[in-house]
């Protein structure tokens, strides 16, 4: 078995490949475009029985992943910490496309259960489009900013409620306020009370797209107390196919609910994992929280952890742990096409 480990970038990619003890056997940098991918396959021809470790940068490697499984080539993704911790145990010191790559490989040999990677599947959809309203949320948050220092400056005596300028009617209503104000501030804050209506019109918009996608694709992972459309669309991108995962605990270990074991001699501890994929545990503790003030079952278990002496966070750490295995077998079975009845 020989591993090709790739370093990818923007303008090139840098493989390097190694036997099964980690000893480097060849080198070649090549381009990005697709002819440059399978020019880069013909050259690993020479191996047979090979596969190949990708460091996990999606943008980067999106389009090599993409030519090389449609090749047939077999791919794993390597996580960024993994190939790190590689290079600073290697021998070679310093930094280099080539030290990269090798490193890439070698961490490929040492995880065995590594993430395979697959043809995108609609889950990109998801995550395109949830990427794409909190980049718009983002520039109208900005935005909202600017508009309320001008407004300050036009009348301190001007009190808006927090969230109130991400309301069409609340823009609306300031639109009007603003018409008949002459001067440069004025005219700077209706140019931004116009954009903040655009962009929130989009939102809106990408919102109920979102959530037409997520009741096709999740209706099980909707189910789940606490769980929108939104944060359903985001843990369906950020997990890029559940099927990946062997098991609850592995996905656990993803999404860095699973505690990490800290002890030595006759006392054992976990503290909690600061690792893991932090969009997907952020969203497993949105859940959490609204079960928290909803949902009797994890208001019991929050209830019976506090009595055997938990704090509230470590309670809620609990809860999330429990929350990521309903939610892995949520998305198995979503995933899982249903039985076809007997005509």
């Amino acid at each position: 078995m020989v591993t090709i480990g790739i370093d990818a970038h923007k303008r090139n990619h840098t493989a390097v490949a190694v036997d099964e003890q980690g000893r480097q056997l060849a080198q070649r940098t090549s381009g990005t475009t697709s002819s440059d991918h399978l020019a880069l396959v013909a050259w690993a021809a020479r191996f047979p029985g090979r596969r190949w470790a990708v460091e996990d940068c999606r943008h980067l490697s999106r389009r090599l992943e993409r030519d090389l499984l449609s090749g047939g080539e077999r791919i794993v993704r390597v996580p960024p910490k993994l190939m790190a911790e590689a290079r600073r145990g290697g021998r070679s010191f310093g930094k280099s496309d080539p030290i990269d790559a090798l490193a890439v490989a070698r961490a490929a040999l040492r995880e065995p259960d590594l993430p395979v990677a697959r043809l995108d599947g609609p889950e990109r959809e998801a995550r395109l489009l949830i990427d794409h309203r909190e980049d718009l949320v983002a520039e109208r948050t900005r935005m909202i900013s600017r508009l309320r220092w001008h407004l300050h400056e036009l009348d301190p005596d001007t009190e808006l409620a927090p969230r109130s300028l991400t309301h069409l009617r609340n823009l609306a209503r300031l639109a009007e306020r603003l018409a008949g104000v002459e001067g440069t501030v004025a005219r700077i804050a209706r140019d931004l009370v116009g954009r903040c209506h655009e962009l929130t019109t989009e939102i809106n918009q990408l919102e109920q797209e979102i959530a037409t996608l997520v009741e096709r694709l999740a209706p099980s992972l909707l189910a789940i107390c606490g769980c929108g459309a939104l944060t359903a669309a985001k843990i369906l991108g950020e997990t890029a196919g559940i099927e990946r995962f062997k098991s609850p605990d592995a996905y656990a270990r993803h999404n860095g609910t699973a505690p990490l074991p800290v002890w030595s001699s006759n006392r054992s501890r976990h503290r909690l994992n600061r690792t893991g994929n932090r969009q997907l545990n952020a969203s497993l503790h949105r859940i959490a929280l609204t079960q928290a003030r909803q949902h009797p079952g994890a208001q019991a278990l929050l209830a019976r952890r506090r009595a055997n002496g938990d704090g509230g966070l470590e309670a809620l750490r609990v809860l999330k742990r429990r929350l990521s295995d309903v939610v892995y077998r949520a998305l198995l079975a979503d995933t899982t096409p249903a039985p076809t009845e007997a005509a």
